[in-house]
């Protein structure tokens, strides 16, 4: 993929800009499980802080214990941040009528932009759709809150994998991290750290007296739905 040379800092500065998304303690992530569209743009706008200070870098460069680079993470959030739209609005079936991609050979600064507009058209469906409304995941059939806590997980994990790549340190917020941990794993080790106990249920890296998951999974589907077994356990 072509590394542009273009500052991020130029670009519109209305979409989904860090300081423009309000603070957690006034969204109130992490009260009753509950995750919605305000904590889908928060989560964009860390990703894009994160990924708009390293624009100019060559993303091209793998990421250590993954198969892709660190453009191929980032189109990978863009595409599935609009896919969630699209299967919270179509209900129960899978529609898989289109294919959403992004083309490989978009420059830097247009992928971070693109987060932004893509999580903006998914935070307006989480918030406009009616209560019960579930939608299609092969993971179970997701609520509202499980597609902004999933939207959640990938912006923030996946930006995580794109700073190894780049080598630059990522710390989300606390608050934001605990409310899609307590949401999509209710099963994680009570008492570990947000953060860490979120790329362990990620398969990402091992907690004390918790190796390393060779195999994960979310819980998308209401809280009340789930059965007191992590999924990944299953066979």
């Amino acid at each position: 993929m072509t590394t542009t040379t273009s500052s991020w800092a130029g670009h519109d500065p209305t979409i989904l800009r860090p300081a423009a998304v309000r603070p957690a303690a006034v969204c109130g992530v992490g009260e009753n499980g509950a995750v919605d569209g305000r904590d889908v743009l928060e989560a964009a706008g860390e990703c894009q802080a994160l990924l708009g200070a390293a624009v100019d870098r060559d993303w091209t460069t793998p990421i250590p214990e993954m198969d892709w680079t660190v453009a191929q993470a980032v189109t990978h959030i863009a595409e599935g941040t609009l896919w969630y739209a699209t299967d919270l609005a179509a209900g129960q079936e899978r529609q898989d009528t289109m294919e959403l991609r992004v083309p490989p050979e978009t420059a830097n600064a247009e992928l971070i932009r693109v987060i932004g507009t893509f999580a903006t058209v998914l935070a307006r469906v989480i918030d406009g759709s009616p209560p019960g409304a579930r939608g299609w995941h092969p993971h179970g059939l997701a609520d509202a809150s499980g597609f902004a806590a999933m939207a959640c997980d990938e912006l923030l994990v996946h930006t995580d994998d794109s700073a190894r790549g780049l080598g630059v340190p990522f710390a989300p917020p606390t608050a934001l991290v605990r409310a899609t941990l307590e949401r999509l794993f209710p099963w994680a080790p009570a008492g570990a750290d947000p953060w860490p106990a979120l790329l362990w249920a990620n398969g990402r890296v091992a907690l004390p007296g918790h190796p390393r998951q060779a195999r994960w999974r979310w819980h998308c589907a209401p809280l009340e739905d789930w059965d007191g077994v992590n999924p990944a356990d299953r066979r």
